[in-house]
């Protein structure tokens, strides 16, 4: 009986397939058959240049080795994992060792995403190729540390798109604004800021919004970090406290905005100016400004506390009420949102995160480097953020508070200029 070659067995394999599934189905099968049958037939067609003999062809003078049967592989692709029959020579000093087949598995997607994912999570290029090595199963590397650097270029690429799109369809609510810090090489000593914003959109998701580099956190590395944001049709949000640059910024960009100062640090900065023994009383007032049931009991309570405790403990006081209306302004907000939107924690996991990932690396040789591997850790960690529930009423209340605060359109031209 004639032995059927692998890439017969799919030929009859996809002439079977074509009466018994439905026209999806059908589809689907085919193309998996017929890259499998594709790969199948060069792996073969390989084999058979190196022997220097077709199949069943008994001629020892023109035979460079014979064939020893297949080892069974599997390719990953973007529509799953293939098995592939990968032939075997014997009769030759040295093994048959396909060229084809690594070239295959390195461009897969799946081992593109995983190397991407691999450097996103902190490991070297020359972790990466460990990692490879040991993936192959034959002691080669399916990617060298030079093929790692270049598949990682991909986020590079990705950064780019991100820094350009329109921003005019999204509509951010809420904005969040902070820095991270990154040493560069070509700077010893010192360390580059990265100026990161965030947004909770009108349908309650969690966003991504910018990334850009700024020497310093610094009220000019501010403005030209939201200058872009205007220039690409960002609406007005409601935006969030944090250094003295950052807030001059924001008064300069968007002074209709409404501003809010994060409750988590502001009660740490005056409970850190009290004795231990009072901590525990302040906080419960601290909280009971925090939670008000609206903004004019808010200001109530605020003249409360500062009546009590202010003869006593003037320094924690001065520290409370420093920009105390941008602390209360969260109580003008749906009651829903306020916990989301009254302290910065967002930010601050988001870089605890970042900080994890990077530390393993004392400087990035390069700015592109830096940037590209903070953007893919920061948009990872973005991906996972749970949405915000906003109700349709709320929807509402938002809409037309957006509408109420836009800009008059030559303040707009003026920013973004």
């Amino acid at each position: 009986m004639e032995r059927i070659s692998p890439s017969a067995r799919l030929a009859q394999r996809a002439q079977e397939l074509r009466g018994q599934t439905s026209p999806e189905s059908l589809t689907d099968g085919l193309v998996r058959l017929g890259t499998q049958k594709l790969v199948q037939e060069l792996l073969e067609q390989e084999l058979t240049e190196q022997i220097g003999c077709e199949r069943y062809v008994r001629d020892p003078e023109r035979r460079a080795g014979q064939r020893n049967g297949y080892k069974e592989r599997r390719l990953r692709t973007t529509g799953g994992c293939l098995p592939i029959a990968v032939p075997q020579m014997r009769g030759r000093r040295e093994p048959f060792r396909s060229a084809l087949w690594p070239a295959l598995s390195a461009g897969s997607e799946l081992v593109r995403q995983a190397v991407v994912r691999m450097y996103v999570k902190g490991l070297s290029t020359r972790d990466v190729e460990e990692v490879l090595t040991l993936l192959s199963g034959d002691g080669e590397a399916l990617l060298s540390r030079t093929g790692v650097s270049q598949v990682t270029e991909v986020l590079w690429e990705e950064f780019e798109r991100f820094s350009a799109r329109d921003l005019s369809g999204v509509p951010v609510v809420y904005l969040f604004a902070d820095a991270v810090y990154e040493s560069l090489r070509k700077q010893a000593g010192a360390a580059e800021g990265i100026l990161v914003t965030w947004g909770i959109l009108l349908d309650g998701s969690k966003t991504l919004i910018h990334l850009s580099l700024g020497n310093k956190e610094s009220a000019e590395a501010w403005l030209d970090h939201f200058r872009e944001l205007v220039k690409r049709g960002l609406p007005t949000p409601v935006t969030t406290d944090g250094a003295p640059g950052l807030i001059r910024a924001v008064q300069t960009i968007w002074p209709e905005a409404e501003r809010i100062r994060c409750w988590m640090h502001k009660m740490q900065n005056v409970l850190a100016k009290v004795p231990h023994t009072m901590q525990d009383e302040l906080r419960a007032w601290l909280a009971a400004v925090r939670d008000a049931p609206d903004y004019q009991t808010g200001k109530e309570q605020a003249a409360q506390l500062l009546a009590r405790y202010e003869p006593e403990y003037p320094s924690a006081m001065k520290s409370f009420t420093e920009d105390l209306e941008a602390s209360l302004t969260h109580l003008k907000l749906p009651t829903a949102h306020r916990k989301h939107i009254r302290t910065t924690n967002l930010l601050e996991r988001a870089f605890g995160e970042q900080r994890r990932r990077t530390k393993v690396i004392p400087r990035f040789f390069h700015e592109r480097d830096c940037l590209k591997l903070v953007f893919g850790v920061l948009l990872e960690t973005s991906q996972r953020w749970r949405r915000v529930t906003f109700s349709e009423h709320e929807q509402k209340q938002l809409k037309a508070y957006i509408e109420a605060r836009r800009p008059h359109p030559e303040h707009a031209n003026e920013v973004a200029a």
